[in-house]
Formats: C-alpha cells, structure tokens, sequence
C-alpha cells in the first residue's frame, strides 16, 4: 500500500527590515514628554487584528520578550513605558520588538508616525518645485498684479511701498508660502478688487460711508448697490466681470494711467 506523504509545513520568510527608526508625534506636536500606551486596558484598548488567525489579538510591549502578542508571551514580563521627548522617539535596529509593537499599535497614524525619509524626500522636492514655480512668477509679475496680491496679505500699508518694496516682498511672499501665492495669482477677483481699491483711492469713484453704494465721485451717480452682508470690493471685483460693469472698469483703466 502507497503511503501518502506528508505536506511539510511552509515557512513563513521574515522580511523584517533591521534599521534604526525614527517616530514623532503628529500635528507638529511637540511636548517635553509624551507617553503612549504599552499594555492593553479598558481605558486604552491596544489590539490587532490578525487576518491570518481571523481575530483580534492584544498587544503589550515587554522588554523581555520576543512577542508584542499576549497570547505568544510566556512567563513573567518587563514592561516598559514608551515616551516621546520634545516629540520624537529613536528606536534602534536592535529593539526589534519595541519597533513592532509601534507598527501595529491603534495610534499609529493617528497620533504618531514613522519618519519616512524616502516620503520626506518626495515632500520636500514637491514642496521646492512649488516654491520655485512661485518664485518665477513673481519675478516676472508685473506691479499692479504684486499690489494686488500682497493687499490680500498686508492689507492698506501696500499703497505706501515703494516699488522695489513691492518686488522685494511679493518675492518673499512667494518664498514663504507659495501654494497661497500661486492661489492668489491665478485669482482674477484679486486683481479686480485691487483695481476697485485704486479706483477710491484715487478719487475716480467713492465709496459710501455705509459701504453699500459705489458712484462716480465727479457726478455722484450709482454705480452699483453692494448686496448685503458681502464686502464692497469683492462686489465691486464680481461687478466687473458683466457687461455694465466691463464698461466701466475700462473707463476707470483709463483714467488710472
């Protein structure tokens, strides 16, 4: 009679990555000391689920042993409190364990996380390309565009710089926050409620006292009634853009140069 031979039981290959690894706290938290927690509680439940078992298993960091899983430790165990200094913690390659317990614990993503060098790179590199795009764009921006970007920034004082003063700080802008300068740029209202400011500056319309009404202010005709609770200017930018309001925005465009 044949004899059925018996299946030997795969191994399961450890892929484990031996290197010192780096956590920190999210939201750019950064305390003198935070402690996370390293056993299971009914106040802070630490389990994991095994899709391999088809349950949740409880986690608990013990210096003296191999396991992070309750159920796979045997005899008596050290614990060890985990505490993040000024928002970091450094693990080394060796504390296999303690690196384990960190990759399946609940907080993981939630209130800390492994510093990825290789993701910071990338982040890094989007964030210089931005930046450099910003850059470019406001070199080559011309005056009134920058006026009416750094207004949104610095408000009124813009009317009193000068115009390398005006170049200087759109570059600066640019550099230090250039997803909202590149936001800024590629928004036509801004230029238009620029060009409605310099209008009342200049004494070609006025604005109310009440802030409701735009006229000329040779004549004191209407203009436009700014609808209520709106800011006049972002009204005035919207007014603009019809067909009443493009004639006179070019009326205004001339006697502004």
């Amino acid at each position: 009679m044949e004899k059925t031979k018996e299946k030997t039981p795969k191994v399961k290959k450890d892929t484990w990555e031996y290197k010192d690894r780096h956590y920190y706290l999210m939201n750019n938290a950064e305390p003198l000391t935070w402690t996370i927690p390293s056993k299971h509680t009914q106040r802070y439940p630490l389990v994991w689920f095994d899709k391999e078992k088809g349950y949740e298993r409880e986690l608990r960091y013990a210096t003296n042993q191999k396991s992070i899983f309750v159920d796979e430790q045997k005899g008596n165990v050290t614990l060890k409190h985990i505490v993040f200094t000024n928002g970091v913690l450094h693990v080394a390659k060796e504390k296999r364990n303690l690196q384990e317990f960190l990759l399946h614990h609940p907080h993981n993503g939630i209130i800390f996380s492994e510093l990825d060098r290789q993701v910071e790179a990338v982040d890094e590199l989007q964030e210089l390309d931005l930046q450099l795009d910003a850059l470019n764009a406001a070199r080559s921006m011309d005056i009134d565009q920058a006026e009416a970007i750094l207004r949104v920034e610095v408000g009124s004082s813009v009317s009193n710089l000068s115009t390398k003063e005006l170049k200087r700080d759109v570059l600066l802008f640019a550099r230090q926050n250039p997803k909202l300068f590149i936001d800024l740029a590629n928004d036509d209202n801004v230029i238009l409620r620029n060009f409605a400011i310099n209008a009342v500056d200049h004494g070609i319309i006025k604005l109310a006292s009440d802030q409701r009404t735009f006229t000329w202010a040779t004549n004191g005709r209407k203009l436009m009634s700014v609808p209520f609770d709106e800011n006049p200017y972002t009204a005035m930018a919207a007014w603009f853009k019809t067909d009443e309001g493009l004639e006179v925005y070019k009326s205004i465009e001339k006697k502004l140069k």
